[in-house]
């Protein structure tokens, strides 16, 4: 099997538009106020209509509260939730059951024992998203560095996906030495912040799946 895709930060219906007619199997949109590639949950709707039924859309949210949570669930708008905060594994269990959507556990990872602490999310999340440490003060992920990709030798089994510093001039390689199932791109493919450059876009997508990884249990 080839990684998938996830193009994530959007916030303009074309590039939607672009990451799906690319094969991205993903597409994710931040609702994280101080994120400047936040947008409003209302806006989701229209944001991922061109996905619907063509990947998975995907809400990242950063220690997300219950009111935040049922109205993601009631909107019938995505299929996944992505925690990329604090959350311990009790609440990403929690949100599962509360939403009935799919959660996307983001790690982040610095070194070996943030992996350790990433392998007790793996039965309670559907997936997992390994992505670098923020530096102090900056927002969590979206930041365009990359940790240490050797670490994942000792990466927890299953659906894992690689996250920060990819682009596409890396995407193939990062894949090939991670063996990442999945992967992960907001500024990476970036033309401004939030804003799409579409050739960067189909380049990404093209390199990914051109490297075969082994399915994730």
């Amino acid at each position: 099997m080839t990684a998938e895709v996830k193009i994530c930060g959007l916030t303009r219906v074309q590039d939607v538009v672009v990451a799906v007619e690319a094969g991205a199997e993903l597409v994710g949109a931040v609702l994280y106020p101080p994120s400047r590639r936040a947008v409003a949950p209302v806006c989701l709707a229209e944001l991922f209509a061109p996905a619907r039924g063509r990947a998975l859309r995907v809400a990242v949210t950063v220690d997300p509260d219950d009111a935040l949570l049922a109205a993601l669930a009631a909107a019938g708008t995505l299929d996944l939730v992505q925690l990329h905060g604090h959350e311990s594994a009790a609440r990403v269990a929690e949100v599962r059951a509360r939403t009935g959507l799919g959660v996307v556990k983001a790690i982040a990872v610095a070194d070996a024992d943030d992996l350790e602490r990433a392998a007790g999310y793996a039965t309670v999340a559907d997936r997992l998203l390994l992505d670098a440490k923020a530096p102090a003060g900056a927002v969590p992920g979206g930041n365009g560095i990359a940790f240490d990709w050797t670490l994942l030798r000792a990466a927890p089994t299953g659906r894992w996906g690689l996250a920060g510093g990819l682009d596409p001039a890396n995407v193939a390689s990062a894949v090939a030495l991670t063996g990442a199932t999945w992967v992960d791109v907001a500024s990476g493919v970036e033309a401004a912040r939030g804003i799409k450059d579409h050739a960067a876009v189909r380049a990404f997508v093209e390199g990914a799946h051109g490297v075969q990884v082994e399915g994730g249990a």
